[in-house]
């Protein structure tokens, strides 16, 4: 029993982190990289993939992601995943190159597209995240949430140059295309 592990917003600049963790009760068809998968596929597949595994899957907010930083935020979601499925298995797979320094998780780059149960996981955060990201899309109206998920496309640059961002975005992600560097942002005095 092998419980497969994977995260779907570690890059946007709005919306929350989502992992996904999946043990697999009865044999899937049809499993690759959810990045890979038409929505409706993923869609399809999701509910699938809810009945037939063991699955645990944990939401970081934005607001968390700016106060713990992305690499704590998905290593706690991790150690929480591993802590609710633990009765089910000992064996976990992180797809990446890195195990957080969590001592008993394994990891494997491409995972995602190459082991069902990481499979599973990819799929389970991704439509877990986009249907958030919908789902909230009406109160934010001026960013089309449900268009780019909450990623740095060209519109939704151009709407937090006109708006802002809101406490949905992601504040100590840097942004190019306003001036913020590494160093932050120089406000100024006049």
């Amino acid at each position: 029993m092998l419980c497969g592990i994977d995260e779907a917003g570690r890059g946007p600049i709005a919306g929350p982190l989502v992992v996904a963790g999946a043990i697999f009760k009865e044999e899937i068809s049809g499993l690759n990289d959810s990045k890979v998968l038409s929505e409706k596929k993923r869609e399809k597949l999701f509910d699938e993939i809810k009945e037939k595994t063991h699955y645990h899957i944990v939401f970081t907010s934005a607001k968390q992601i700016d106060e713990k930083g992305i690499s704590a935020c998905l290593k706690d979601s991790i150690k929480e995943i591993m802590n609710n499925l633990k009765k089910e298995t000992d064996v976990f797979l992180m797809d990446g190159n890195t195990s957080f320094g969590i001592e008993t998780l394994q990891h494997k780059i491409k995972a995602d597209a190459t082991v069902p149960e990481v499979s599973a996981a990819s799929i389970l955060a991704k439509v877990s995240r986009d249907r958030y990201m919908c789902k909230i899309a009406p109160n934010y109206e001026k960013y089309n949430f449900q268009k780019h998920k909450g990623y740095g496309t060209k519109a939704h640059v151009e709407a937090i140059k006109e708006f802002g961002r809101s406490d949905e975005h992601r504040f100590t992600f840097r942004l190019k295309a306003l001036g913020e560097g590494v160093e932050g942002v120089q406000k100024s005095l006049f």
